[in-house]
């Protein structure tokens, strides 16, 4: 929230977006790629990931290959079939991408938050001492 109730900006809130790009400026990895790669960890299932987050199945695979050609390694392995179904499942690098983009993503959050708590303080603050 930006301020108290009554407070000239109280229904203003700060929004971003975390992306890993390239030196190129290519994306590589934002938040539908990470959600998606959370979702395969939890359900062990790209078909069911893709479901979750209502995308197709062929654009989630595209989205894990496009990240994976520009990292240059595989974030996620496929299990075929067989009598139990697929499985996918992410590979350790994969894992630990994932892992160490929650927790930048947590540092920045909390950045973030004490920054955008001193910003509204000084503009409602200056906002009320005009009135």
């Amino acid at each position: 929230m930006a301020g108290s109730k009554g407070d000239k900006y109280y229904n203003v809130f700060l929004d971003y977006r975390l992306w890993l790009k390239t030196i190129s400026n290519e994306g590589i990895m934002g938040e539908g790629c990470f959600s998606l790669l959370l979702e395969i960890k939890n359900s062990g299932s790209l078909k069911e990931a893709a479901e979750k987050l209502e995308v197709s199945y062929r654009k989630a695979w595209g989205i894990i290959r496009k990240s994976e050609n520009m990292l240059g390694f595989k974030l996620v392995d496929k299990q075929r079939g067989g009598k139990d179904g697929g499985h996918s499942f992410l590979t350790e690098e994969g894992a630990n991408l994932m892992q160490a983009y929650q927790e930048l993503k947590d540092d920045i959050d909390e950045s973030i938050k004490k920054v955008t708590k001193k910003f509204f303080h000084r503009i409602n603050h200056k906002t009320l001492s005009e009135n």
